[in-house]
């Protein structure tokens, strides 16, 4: 990018940030939302606070800085003065417009020995009027996070950016001719238009919530060397500083804290100690511990057998009782013990919903079912399995066959030879039981024993 654009677009900044202020101050005057003092949020944004500020200054222009070297060999110290309009984006950055003028001025009075020097180079002094300069910077405040204290009094700021400069020197020469760059201009423009880079520090005071008091110094570095009139010395770009003081004015609600001098610890530390929040947290214990309640009443089962209290329909059953869903007890046929006296009679075989596993409770049975086969050779034994109602007729049919070749199974593994066990499966088919109850599928998901006595 070429100067020229460059300053185009300064200059379109400028204008910009003008119409952004214009406009701020439109809507500031518009606004009804007020916020009382103490009551901003860390999080609240910046509607909370007043952001605009306006200000006016006055000081001393110089044609060098603190470092680096001028084309003349004494400065002068003229009055510059000014106005800033500024908006704080943030607790420590805000970007601010200054529109400045005033009188630059030096002579070759003396030598760098101080001694006098008449004039030097041809050139005895210079004048320049700043006829008008802006800038556009970025303020950041370095102070304003304070550990210490919890409202600032003090903030120390840094600031940078660009500006665009109109001015005309006027140089008197060694044979005490004044030579006036209005009068001479080749373009016909009466000014020096030139780039500026402002760089600069200082310190601001507060006087009041919307009033402080601003002491800063600022270097301004001019994208030319045609400031003092004269460049045969140092062929380097000039420079000048502005050292100066002024009041600046924040605008807005004034119930609205000054974004400016408000501290972020100690808005968090009054944020974390507001009562309100202190209640909404333990309002918030409260609904924690009644859920806790809640579970662990979920849980409860005094009874201990597996169906929590809030659905125990038979709360208090013995311990090891066997219970259905509703904690229930599930009560089972008790085995004939006339019939299980006779050979070949035997108590059922139960299985568990939808498997053919068998139980441990079933190995007493099956063991004496196995040691009377042994003992009487000539005695053929038919399995016939069942199922409960639920699932498919398909389904149960083959888990019944299962459940019945399960029962082989164990006798063949006690013994028993194969040829003497027949297997049948009758699925859903010839209940023992109602299937419309828990208690009853229960009792349908079996295996039978109808025994043959041949030879006794």
């Amino acid at each position: 990018m070429n100067y020229s654009t460059l300053k185009k677009t300064v200059v379109l900044s400028i204008a910009s940030l003008m119409g952004v202020v214009a406009a701020h101050a439109q809507t500031s005057s518009d606004s009804t939302t007020t916020v009382a003092p103490g009551s901003a949020k860390v999080f609240g944004g910046k509607a909370q606070y007043r952001t605009f500020s306006i200000g006016a200054n006055a000081g001393v222009l110089s044609p060098t800085l603190f470092f680096g070297s001028n084309d003349f060999t004494k400065n002068n110290y003229e009055l510059g003065y000014g106005i800033s309009l500024r908006e704080q984006l943030a607790h420590a950055f805000g970007l601010e417009l200054n529109v400045m003028r005033g009188t630059i001025s030096g002579d070759n009075s003396r030598n760098i020995s101080g001694a006098q020097n008449g004039s030097r180079d041809g050139f005895s002094a210079f004048k320049t009027e700043l006829a008008y300069y802006a800038n556009l910077m970025g303020k950041v405040n370095v102070g304003n996070i304070n550990y210490l204290h919890r409202k600032n009094v003090i903030n120390f700021f840094v600031t940078a950016g660009a500006g665009y400069a109109g001015y005309a020197p006027k140089v008197t020469l060694a044979n005490g001719t004044v030579v006036d760059y209005k009068d001479h201009a080749a373009d016909g423009h009466k000014y020096i238009h030139e780039l500026v880079i402002p760089v600069g520090a200082g310190v601001k005071f507060k006087l009041s919530d919307g009033i402080a008091l601003n002491l800063g110094y600022t270097a301004n570095f001019v994208d030319g060397d045609n400031l003092d009139g004269a460049s045969v010395r140092y062929p380097t770009k000039d420079k000048f500083s502005y050292g100066y003081g002024g009041l600046e004015f924040t605008l807005g609600n004034p119930a609205k804290p000054n974004l400016d001098w408000v501290n972020p610890v100690a808005l968090m530390y009054d944020e974390l100690k507001d009562p309100t929040l202190r209640q909404e947290v333990e309002a918030l214990k409260g609904r924690v511990s009644n859920v806790e309640k809640s579970v662990d009443d979920l849980k409860k089962d005094s009874d201990g057998d597996g169906v929590s209290d809030q659905f125990d329909k038979c709360p208090g059953t013995p311990a090891g009782t066997i219970v259905d869903g509703s904690g229930c007890e599930i009560k089972f046929p008790k085995p004939d013990t006339t019939a299980a006296a006779t050979p070949g009679t035997y108590s059922n075989i139960q299985f568990e919903f939808d498997s053919s596993v068998l139980r441990t409770s079933a190995y007493p049975t099956l063991d004496k079912v196995s040691a009377d086969l042994r003992s009487n050779t000539t005695m053929t034994i038919e399995l016939d399995g069942y199922a409960s109602s639920e699932g498919s007729a398909a389904h149960n049919m083959r888990l019944s066959k299962d459940r019945a070749n399960s029962v082989k199974t164990y006798l063949v593994n006690s013994g028993v030879d194969a040829k003497r066990l027949k297997i049948k499966a009758y699925g859903e088919t010839n209940p023992i039981s109602d299937n419309s109850t828990e208690q009853g599928r229960v009792l349908n998901r079996r295996v039978e024993f109808k025994s043959a006595m041949s030879g006794m």
